[in-house]
């Protein structure tokens, strides 16, 4: 289920992170290069993982399509692959708060421009104003105007829009509706300048909770979206008719008949309620509202649809259900531009059993649903759901009727029918962007296929990163909301998020530096363990016991061996155990709430930090001392990490800009830490492989060094650093986790807040030798001697299913690779596989072992896994065939 996700960088700001002068440079001239590497940068796939709030079709080019997201930015979607293209990593560090896009609007009469408001938070939690960003090639490149006020793209209310709008007749005016009682305003210049629109009379009164203290859920949530009657306009004039809502349960509905000149309510309109959207079809003369009785995205338990004729003011009640069965509001509302008396809308806050779709086809005189109850608690669904290309959307659940897995959504704020294809639908949901491309197929009593459409749009935010010298997984990842994965394979969608348990955030996780088959991972849940456990470097996991008090995950650290973990949990002080967690006991000597690590090579040796001081227990975390070190940084926005290989060898990012800020490192267990001075302020740590001739371990940090915030590497232990990245790619705030990867050099893992893992790979082979990127397939392989196959089918679905093989060396010779064969007896294909490449001729598979997984000795095992597609049955393969050699069918 989606949470509302608050930056991590809150915490820093608290601390004056992003506040306040920089604190004086030593004298020593930085040695940095800026962008003197060049870097290909992308995402470590997950495709989706928040709430898409908006997607917004152009009414004069087909296909061209835009998404916005909550705190991730903006998407436009390219039609040849089926890929939507981020367009937002331009936002730098100071200007995080415009990754969230509160709204967005694509030019008709110019489809070349796009605007988007942008800013993510309207209280103290974001320093900065809001914007409007303009674009005059499709989002490539952006031109800023400030506003005088805050946006709040991750706020309460977020889903209701759009809120900003471009005049069908003159594209050069446009209207953007504010929060926090700043009304209506309006730019005759095509977005360079605004100024309020004085003469409109509501600036709105309705907030979620106005005894928030936090700013939150207080704010009112102003003026929420901006509809022209198009019929009233002509091509170069101003359009005299626009409709706007406020969110006012009272007063939701205005109308200008003047362009904008003057306003009044709306006579007639339902009171009791907030619209969420107003779509108009001015072809048959009809406003559709849609209503909440609460501002959304999450809540909501009474809604209407209402018809309003333009040209009589006659409204008509168009529930598709009877109030006593509405336990939801109304929203994703759209009208079918080639058949404009089709109309679509959803139940957004429907968390149980589903969401729900609903469609007319007589302008909302009568309506279908996307599923109803045959007899309680059986559904029939008008669709089928294929997520073979995301599996991990079935969440690992298991749920009793009236849930399904897949769910077919929720918080469903946005739905849109493409105006140039009347079977061509997307919707957003809290997790993905879902689509049909057979939406008609509804009425004509067929089913519509509902897939993820979301590949390129990646919207996690990611709280802890590791990449893990051997074993089969390249990157572990925490993140919110959805946990995180195990990525065997950057270029593939995970097949599941961590399960066992499953955490609705995961905030941090470590792997056993000489064992890394050896992962633990902390995270939040409603009711359950905070803490599991890996043995098979996180294929499989298992919940470990709460000690008393706990209430959220904390940081964690393995032994270096995975003999032992130190605990640093939220609601209780520091925890050590030796095994797998059956019970902790109390570390003494460290504050509660400190971040704690391990050491890479002592399994004993542990570290700590809290407000300023650093900590050392050399008895598996039974006890801390407090290192004399002074000079750290004074708050908690701090992030350190033993090198692997090293005792004793620490590096400290962090601080703010009141205060100590900056880069430290230690050669002697944290007893003393000396500031590098060449580096202004940093956030992150991470190491990756040594450059081709370097004895130490390249380092990876995400800072501000020679007077520019980027990515930053160094290959010289920090003596000179590199930029990595470049203007276009900065992604917002980057201060949460970062990791080098030590098996191919120059590749680095980038955590972001909404844009997901994003990992770059160097230009300059020079610098990292042989390193193999542990993805590719090796040389064609001949084994030799006896093998035996274990197929399990570990979940299946309609259309789809998900398979284990372990192929087992029952021979005497170790192989150096290897290449499993068989054939489907029922027409299956194989989708996506992890931990081996595939290829497929008709019913024939083969899977080939991938680069560190090639050699399998005597008595071994190796396994991967895939997903699949099937109809009718899917009957097991029963022949297995190790190049020429026949396998035991275990």
């Amino acid at each position: 289920m989606r949470r509302t996700r608050i930056l991590t960088a809150v915490l820093a700001l608290a601390a004056g992170l992003l506040a306040g002068s920089a604190p004086a440079l030593a004298a020593s001239t930085p040695k940095v290069a800026l962008a003197a590497d060049t870097y290909t940068w992308k995402n470590a796939r997950i495709d989706g993982g928040g709430f898409v709030p908006g997607i917004v079709f152009n009414r004069s080019e087909k296909n061209l399509v835009y998404a916005r997201t909550d705190i991730g930015g903006a998407y436009r979607w390219q039609e040849s692959t089926k890929t939507w293209t981020p367009l937002l990593d331009s936002v730098g560090w100071n200007d995080w708060g415009h990754t969230g896009v509160v709204s967005l609007a694509s030019d008709s009469v110019d489809p070349n421009k796009v605007y988007a408001a942008v800013g993510t938070y309207t209280n103290s939690w974001d320093p900065g104003n809001g914007a409007v960003l303009r674009s005059s090639d499709r989002g490539a490149s952006w031109r800023r105007t400030d506003l005088p006020f805050k946006l709040g793209g991750n706020m309460p209310g977020r889903g209701m829009g759009e809120r900003l709008a471009i005049d069908p007749g003159k594209d050069s005016v446009l209207y953007l509706g504010a929060p926090s009682g700043k009304g209506l305003w309006r730019s005759t210049d095509s977005g360079a300048t605004w100024s309020q629109v004085t003469s409109f009379p509501n600036p709105g009164n309705y907030a979620q909770d106005p005894s928030d203290t936090t700013g939150y859920a207080s704010d009112n949530q102003g003026v929420v979206w901006v509809t022209f009657d198009e019929s009233t306009g002509t091509p170069g004039s101003a359009t005299k008719t626009i409709y706007v809502g406020v969110a006012d349960k009272d007063n939701a509905v205005y109308r200008s008949t003047d362009a904008g000149a003057t306003w009044s309510r709306l006579a007639g309109q339902p009171t009791g309620y907030l619209a969420h959207k107003g779509v108009l079809d001015a072809k048959n003369g009809y406003l559709y509202i849609a209503y909440s009785d609460k501002g959304g995205p999450y809540d909501g338990g009474k809604g209407q649809l209402w018809r309003y004729a333009t040209a009589t003011g006659t409204w008509t009640d168009i529930s598709p259900v009877a109030e006593a069965d509405r336990y939801y509001g109304f929203s994703g509302l759209t009208v079918d531009r080639q058949h404009p008396g089709t109309i679509m809308a959803t139940a957004y806050s429907s968390w149980w059993p589903d969401t729900q779709i609903f469609r007319s086809t007589d302008s909302g005189g009568t309506w279908t649903k996307a599923w109803d109850y045959t007899s309680y608690p059986n559904r029939s669904n008008r669709y089928t759901i294929d997520v073979s290309s995301s599996p991990w959307l079935t969440f690992g659940a298991n749920p009793s009727p009236p849930e399904q897995t897949p769910k077919l959504g929720w918080m469903t704020e946005s739905l849109e029918i493409d105006p140039f294809n009347s079977a061509r639908m997307m919707y957003g949901t809290g997790a993905t962007v879902y689509g049909t491309e057979n939406l008609t197929n509804w009425d004509s009593g067929d089913k519509f296929t509902v897939k993820p459409m979301v590949r390129g749009l990646e919207e996690t935010a990611v709280n802890d990163l590791a990449s893990p010298p051997s074993g089969g997984a390249q990157l572990f990842s925490a993140l919110g909301d959805i946990g995180g994965f195990r990525h065997t394979d950057l270029t593939k969608v995970p097949s599941m998020m961590y399960t066992s348990p499953t955490f609705t955030t995961t905030t941090s996780l470590d792997f056993a530096e000489t064992n890394p088959n050896t992962v633990v991972r902390v995270g939040n849940l409603d009711s359950g363990p905070h803490v599991a456990f890996s043995t098979d470097n996180g294929a499989n996991w298992f919940a470990g016991t709460d000690p008393s008090g706990v209430s959220g995950g904390g940081t964690v650290a393995a032994a270096a061996d995975g003999s032992r973990f130190v605990w640093s949990p939220a609601g209780t002080g520091v925890q050590y155990t030796t095994g797998f967690g059956s019970s902790w006991s109390a570390s003494t000597g460290i504050p509660a709430g400190a971040a704690v690590e391990s050491d890479r090579v002592d399994p004993k040796t542990f570290y700590g930090f809290k407000s300023g001081k650093f900590y050392v227990s050399s008895d598996g975390g039974a006890t801390f001392t407090a290192s004399s070190a002074t000079g750290l940084p004074s708050g908690d926005s701090v992030r350190f990490k033993a090198l692997p290989g090293t005792k004793g060898d620490i590096w400290l990012a962090g601080g703010a800009t009141d205060g100590a800020y900056g880069l430290w490192h230690s050669t002697d267990g944290g007893a003393t830490f000396t500031k590098l001075s060449n580096v202004e302020q940093a956030d992150t740590i991470g190491f990756g492989k040594a450059a081709s001739g370097a004895s130490y371990q390249t380092l990876y940090t995400s800072a501000k060094i020679g007077g520019v915030r980027g990515i930053f590497r160094s290959t010289d232990k920090g003596a000179s650093w590199t930029r990595i990245n470049d203007d276009a790619h900065q992604w917002g705030w980057t201060g949460a986790a970062i990791t080098g990867d030590p098996r191919v050099y120059g590749r680095v893992y980038v955590s972001t807040n909404g844009r997901g893992v994003v990992y770059g790979d160097t230009s300059d082979t020079s610098g990292g030798g042989s390193g193999g990127d542990g993805g590719g397939g090796g040389t064609d392989p001949t084994p030799t001697g006896a093998c035996s196959v274990t197929y399990k089918i570990t979940n299946q679905w309609s259309g789809g299913f998900q398979a284990d093989v372990q192929l087992t060396n029952t021979g005497s010779s170790a192989w150096s690779g290897w290449s499993l064969g068989w054939s489907f007896p029922d027409g299956q294909r194989v989708t996506q596989i992890w931990n081996a490449d595939q290829s497929q001729s008709g019913a024939t598979v083969t899977a080939k072992n991938l680069g560190w997984n090639a050699n399998v000795a005597a008595g071994s095992s190796v396994s991967f896994g895939f997903t699949g597609s099937w109809s009718g049955t899917n009957t097991k393969p029963a022949a297995f065939k190790l190049g020429d050699q026949s396998c035991t069918v275990a």
